[in-house]
């Protein structure tokens, strides 16, 4: 016996080795990605039971207003937007593999509790640890992409996780909306809790920071990313909050995405069914077509930004059709299912621009702060969320007085005139793209930052 391994087995060995190598990669992005479309899931369930977590909690003996469930879903936010901004050096720090199975976790026990508790409370507690471990999905989907494909293959990875996070929200959106109807809210919460705990264990064995601790060499594993301190974190951050450009390009994201976190995350639903007189069902799926425009908008978007090598004209273009289209949806008379889901899926498709603004900020300033500028764009646009409790305030302030079942019910003049915010904030959007500085798609030098 010399030990050696024969020609046919070693062919074998390599040809196996070479398959792992090109599948694998992608068999753990999209694991990644899975979990982005699950918590995109969890994010926009509120919206699905408005009437029902109304009658499901009380604060002082009262069932919940309109206010109540606008805080009562934002709790996701409250701890989504400032984790936007340490994630990627805890990302960078403990690894993906890690970070990840241990977010999936937290979407998990916080869907499970705000389905069993009664409390407000508690409800809203598992709201935030939902929005926690959301923090990380989106992140944890570009670090992979980065560690284990190919630096060609990054804006795809990007641009089909934010695709298929849309189009996986939508039918999720439409299997829950009829489980809703079917079995109630709860026992529907507690359904979606359980694709949670099925993913922990699939991400933790399955998933790996990098292709050396797989044993594979067919990728190239040499680059590394340094892993900074919190203090960096902390100067990078404050460096990048003094160029005034960041600021108005991440308020600017906000206003353009304000109508998807109002429209289908929260109070679309029960708009439809108020103003359209759509049953549960139609009125749910038609909602859905924001997410689709989404899908399809946002790579486009990129690409088309890309191609003419600006990045004002399409946010100019798609922030004031979004406006037209805004304006049409809430006021023009007499809409039909099929008109309404034609207007939404277009409100979603021009408000899609909003994903330019990331690259205006990278491009707004030195590149050793790309990453952190990023974070604090994501950052700015996710505290618009604070829009769902303008809405619910403005129906608070607005409302008639009309009880059904001891809850508070609200008429077409008060959703009218709450979602007026929504054109007016995409309007504003607008007018402040007017003062950002166009990059032709190429980062401006640092010296030119101190403006």
């Amino acid at each position: 016996m010399t030990g050696k391994i024969p020609l046919a087995e070693k062919q074998t060995i390599t040809t196996t080795s070479s398959f792992i190598a090109n599948i694998l990669p992608w068999v753990i992005c999209g694991l990644a990605a899975a979990f982005y479309c699950y918590e995109y899931l969890l994010r926009i369930t509120p919206g699905l039971m408005v009437p029902e977590l109304q009658r499901a909690f009380s604060v002082h003996g009262q069932y919940l207003d309109a206010t109540m469930v606008g805080h009562l879903s934002a709790f996701y936010y409250y701890a989504y937007t400032p984790m936007q901004l340490p994630v990627g050096l805890l990302m960078d720090r403990y690894g993906p593999r890690w970070i990840i199975t241990i977010a999936v976790f937290c979407c998990a026990v916080g869907t499970a509790v705000f389905g069993s508790t009664e409390s407000w409370w508690i409800a809203a507690g598992a709201r935030f640890a939902i929005g926690f471990g959301s923090a990380f999905a989106f992140v944890g989907v570009l670090k992979l992409a980065t560690n284990w494909l190919p630096p060609n293959r990054f804006a795809m990875i990007s641009g089909l996780t934010t695709t298929l996070g849309m189009v996986g929200a939508m039918q999720g959106d439409i299997i829950l909306g009829d489980l809703i109807q079917q079995v109630g809210w709860r026992d529907t919460i507690l359904y979606s809790s359980y694709i949670g705990f099925l993913l922990v264990p699939i991400i933790w064995l399955v998933v790996r920071n990098s292709p050396s601790q797989s044993g594979i060499t067919a990728i190239d594993d040499t680059k590394k990313t340094s892993c900074g301190s919190y203090k960096q974190l902390g100067r990078e951050i404050l460096d990048a909050m003094k160029n005034k450009q960041i600021w108005i390009n991440g308020v600017i994201g906000g206003l353009l995405w304000s109508p998807v976190m109002v429209f289908p995350e929260l109070w679309g639903k029960l708009y439809l069914q108020t103003i359209h007189n759509f049953d549960a069902t139609d009125a749910a799926r038609a909602v859905t077509m924001i997410l689709l425009g989404i899908a399809v908008g946002a790579p486009l978007a990129g690409f088309l930004s890309d191609k003419v090598q600006r990045r004002k004209i399409p946010m100019m273009i798609g922030a004031l059709l979004v406006t037209v289209f805004l304006l049409v949806f809430l006021y023009y008379p007499g809409l039909t299912l099929t008109q309404v889901k034609v207007l939404l899926f277009l409100i979603g498709m021009m408000a899609s621009v909003e994903v330019i603004c990331f690259a205006v900020g990278r491009e707004n300033c030195p590149q050793n702060l790309a990453g952190t500028v990023v974070a604090l764009t994501n950052f700015l646009v996710s505290a618009f969320a604070i829009c769902q409790v303008l809405v619910a305030k403005i129906l608070d302030w607005t409302w008639k007085g009309q009880i059904v079942d001891q809850a508070k019910v609200y008429g077409a003049d008060s959703y009218q005139t709450a979602m007026l915010i929504l054109p007016a904030a995409t309007f504003l959007a607008f007018l402040l793209i007017f003062t950002l500085r166009e990059t032709y798609c190429c980062p401006i030098d640092s010296e030119m930052q101190r403006s």
